[in-house]
């Protein structure tokens, strides 16, 4: 078990290094999935973390996160986290049973903070869990209509 000095150290090590930028937590993607996700613009920018890969001892930052906080909320993968200082925001790539297209995702970070399956707020040396949408939507707005 880490101490409270251990957490905030934690803690703060994530916020310098992701503040700002953007994880997709994964068991491993679908054929074609990485490849199509760098050729999206900025998809190469994504910070990817695979969680077959046990978590170390002592964590690294973004482990204690991983592991500590985002899975067990259970919600689906991939999912992407949306790192701000003050809260993670977290909304799984899910379509029914089918992983969504990358080039969905620049679509659902322009909304995250509002649509979210999950908001981790930052406390001292932990974050507490907001639901956000229910884990079964996750409908995407394009910003224009088709009728």
């Amino acid at each position: 078990m880490l101490n409270e000095s251990s957490r905030l150290l934690l803690q703060q090590q994530f916020l310098e290094r992701f503040s700002g930028r953007t994880i997709i937590v994964h068991r491993g993607f679908p054929e074609q999935f990485l490849r199509e996700l760098l050729e999206q613009a900025g998809g190469g920018g994504h910070f990817r973390v695979d969680v077959r890969i046990p978590e170390s001892t002592p964590p690294t930052p973004i482990e204690w996160v991983v592991h500590r906080f985002v899975l067990p909320l259970s919600l689906p993968l991939p999912l992407l986290i949306r790192v701000d200082a003050d809260a993670l925001y977290l909304r799984h790539l899910m379509h029914d049973n089918i992983v969504g297209h990358p080039s969905e995702i620049l679509w659902m970070l322009d909304t995250i903070r509002e649509r979210h399956h999950a908001r981790l707020d930052r406390q001292q040396g932990r974050y507490a869990v907001s639901m956000g949408m229910a884990v079964q939507d996750n409908d995407i707005d394009y910003g224009f209509n088709n009728d």
